[in-house]
Order: structure tokens, then sequence, then C-alpha cells
């Protein structure tokens, strides 16, 4: 009896010591891989160009990671993301409204899968939530050849003006971008750049953006936003990141 019961407690202990063992790699498959961003040295920003949904909060698994609105026509900067669990949602802002209750609805819900050492950007643009598009770019890329910079443009503009077209120190850059549309990557030698934009077909600069620097070794997005022939909130306007 003394030898069966000694058994059956063996067999106990032994079961029990695999459960102790296997749960930690279940817990941790249930996870997936490293979900901690920052870990994995991956950085996100939110540029909101839709001034008609107002400011907008970025929801990464159904948690809140901004302390402060993201508000047209800003760029949010690069951060570290808590998390890479999907969905990534945008909701409406909250931040300078005190005791406001967090929107359940989503303007936005992406579920992208984002790999180590990259940096992303989610880019909103539009007239308002029914114009609502949004362009999400991967902004980690090759070098450029030495003494040069990488430069592309989005055309975020939901203009009546048709394409826009970009030269760099009276040089075309690029051709006829429409609307809603990124550009492949070019190399400029580093240096000072007067970035103009027009109508495509046109010889009116719709914007001029002087003393622009590209750095050797650098690369940026370069982009457009608001109406032309507007002098409101909604006037053309343009921004430049430094991706890289």
């Amino acid at each position: 009896m003394f030898k069966e019961n000694n058994k059956g407690l063996s067999v106990f202990l032994s079961l029990f010591g695999l459960i102790f063992l296997v749960m930690p790699f279940v817990s941790s498959c249930g996870k997936g891989p490293n979900t901690n961003a920052s870990a994995l040295n991956i950085q996100y920003q939110v540029v909101n160009l839709n001034q008609g949904i107002g400011s907008v909060d970025l929801y990464v698994h159904y948690i809140k990671v901004n302390t402060s609105s993201y508000f047209y026509p800003n760029a949010s900067g690069y951060f570290n993301l808590p998390s890479i669990d999907t969905p990534f949602q945008l909701r409406p802002g909250t931040s300078l409204i005190s005791g406001t209750v967090a929107p359940s609805y989503n303007i936005l819900a992406r579920n992208d899968k984002l790999v180590p050492n990259t940096r992303y950007t989610l880019m909103v643009m539009g007239l308002d939530s029914s114009s609502l598009y949004n362009i999400f770019t991967v902004d980690t890329s090759s070098l450029p050849a030495a003494g040069k910079g990488k430069v592309r443009f989005i055309n975020a503009s939901p203009n009546t003006l048709g394409q826009v077209t970009v030269t760099a120190n009276d040089t075309t850059a690029f051709a006829g971008v429409p609307y809603k549309t990124i550009t492949k990557f070019i190399e400029l030698t580093a240096g000072t750049y007067d970035f103009k934009m027009y109508q495509a077909g046109s010889t009116n600069v719709i914007l001029d953006k002087p003393n622009v620097t590209i750095q050797d070794g650098r690369i940026y997005t370069l982009y457009c936003y608001g109406l032309a022939n507007r002098t409101d909130s909604l006037a053309f306007g343009s921004g430049f990141i430094t991706n890289q």
C-alpha cells in the first residue's frame, strides 16, 4: 500500500513539475514574440492633415498611448510605442477636454505588422471624416550614396488643382504627383535647397519652401497639405520630416 501511494505521489509531483515548466512557455506564446516596441527599436509618428476630423488620439491594442492629442496640421514626431500588438486605432482627441470619457468608436483602424529597427509614419488627410484617407509609410531606408541625402514627396492636399510638381533649386524633383500619392526616394547632393511647388503644367508657384538643408546620409519626407488659393486655416502648406 505504501509503495502504491508513494508511486502515485511521484506521478503527481512529476506532472506538477511539468506544468510549472510549460506554463511560462505557453504564456509567452500567447503574447507572441517580443511585443515591446522599445526593445525592438521601433518608432512611430502620427501626422494629422485632416482639419475636419479635429484632434485625434492613438490607441494601440485598445490602450491610449499619447498624453497630448494630435492636431492639424502637425506631425507628432517619432515616439516609442508601448506595444506592437494590433489593432492601431485613431479616435477623437480628448486631451483638452477635462473629464471627457474616451470615445469607443474609431476614426481609423489598422493592423500593420511592425518589424524591428524601423520607423513608421501614419498620415491622415482629407477634408472631413467622410473624405478621410490615410497613408502608412515605412521611413527606414537604405542609406544614400556618399555626399548625398534622400528625399521623397507626399501629396496630401485634397485640392482641385490636380497634380503637384516639385522643383529643387529650380530643377524638377517630382513631376505631376497626384493627391494621395507617395513618391519613391530620390537622391540629392547634400546642401541647401529651395523647394517650390506648382500645379502640374503651370508656372505659378503654389508654395515656396526655401533654405531646406539636406544633410549627407540623411533621409527625408517632404509633403504638402491644405487647399491652394486659400488664406484661412485650410491654406496650402508643407512639412518636412527627417526620417533617418
